[in-house]
């Protein structure tokens, strides 16, 4: 990279980071900050504020850019978004019993975990596996539908088998009764 395009994108750096935040109804700049919570959802700060021309009050979420990298099956990257982790896990858990708390409190745990790597690439086969595992501990369901997705199965009996892997890992050995396969 030459030296004056580090410069000018630290310029663009710099024109991003200094501008400052706005009122959404008056567009005045002056706010006042009336409470702060830590939001496990969003893995951010919850914040209430306040305009100071116009006094109407607005909930702004501040969230950490996890600025990590994701390297995709077909070669190319793109940076890991919760939101499409979140959307993800929406399409696997649509019509279960998993509440959308529950989706969104799986999300931020998995980026947490993403985070506790310090990795500025990760596979999206890592990802997949991590989403995987936490799924099969909450609903079967769920997991067998991301798996349909993430593992691409080819035909009827590779889903089968996956199924059959979940059915047997489920069921509780029972130390008096014969063991009976299906």
């Amino acid at each position: 990279m030459k030296r004056e395009d580090v410069l000018s994108s630290n310029k663009i750096w710099e024109t991003q980071t200094t501008s400052t935040m706005k009122c959404p109804y008056c567009k005045h700049d002056e706010l006042k900050v009336t409470d702060s919570r830590n939001s496990s959802e969003c893995n951010g700060i919850k914040r209430r504020r306040e305009c100071l021309r116009c006094q109407r009050r607005f909930t702004t979420f501040e969230t950490v850019d996890l600025s990590m990298q994701v390297h995709k099956r077909d070669g190319h990257y793109e940076d890991f978004q919760q939101s499409k982790l979140i959307k993800g896990l929406d399409a696997a858990c649509r019509h279960t019993s998993i509440s959308r708390d529950q989706i969104l409190a799986l999300a931020s745990r998995v980026t947490q975990e993403l985070m506790q790597r310090q990795a500025q690439v990760l596979s999206a086969t890592a990802i997949g596996e991590i989403v995987m595992r936490h799924l099969k501990e909450l609903d079967t369901i769920a997991y067998i539908r991301f798996a349909c997705v993430y593992r691409r199965f080819k035909d009827v009996d590779e889903l089968m088998e996956a199924i059959q892997k979940v059915r047997v890992q489920e069921e509780p050995l029972e130390e008096d009764s014969p063991q009976v396969l299906h």
